[in-house]
């Protein structure tokens, strides 16, 4: 086996703090001028989350520095890099039912039941839908819904129970 195929490119995160709502702009630029100048940019992240700041992954800062520099919308590089797991939370998407419970009361906040609150009766993962009864109607309305019209406002007190375990 030779040394090239278990070979794996170190890199790291580097932080640049540009002018506020030009991150995508500041992106592109920069991303066009490695391609041009052949600098080994892996990859550029500009987060909504996060204005004024965009991320590159390179192999080292010298390749981020001559890449950003004289660009007029980049303020500085910060000092030092980042590590994965402090960008990881907005790379991976959760799911809404996955935060979910059956017994959650909840505000629906969107559809023609805005402003509602309910209560959560069934999840289906699958459809990342739920079953809600209305709380304020006079009568009990079942209604199923995206997971994504609705927020928690009171968690089920109610704890799954575990299971016993028999003793001989």
């Amino acid at each position: 086996m030779s040394s090239a195929t278990t070979e794996q490119k170190q890199t790291s995160i580097y932080p640049v703090k540009t002018t506020g709502g030009q991150e995508r702009t500041v992106a592109t630029f920069v991303a066009e001028r490695a391609k041009q100048k052949n600098k080994p940019i892996y990859s550029i992240l500009a987060l909504d989350t996060w204005k004024g700041y965009v991320l590159f992954e390179a192999p080292n800062s010298q390749v981020v520095d001559e890449s950003i520099q004289g660009f007029k919308h980049i303020r500085s590089k910060i000092p030092g890099m980042m590590q994965f797991s402090d960008i990881e939370k907005f790379l991976v998407t959760k799911s809404m039912v996955a935060e979910l419970g059956e017994g959650d009361t909840v505000e629906i906040v969107a559809g023609p039941f805005k402003t509602m609150r309910a209560k959560i009766t069934r999840i289906e993962q699958a459809k990342q839908e739920i079953t809600v009864i209305l709380v304020d109607t006079p009568y009990q309305m079942p209604v199923t819904l995206d997971a994504g019209y609705v927020k928690v406002i009171e968690k089920s007190k109610v704890s799954p129970v575990a299971p016993k375990t028999e003793t001989k």
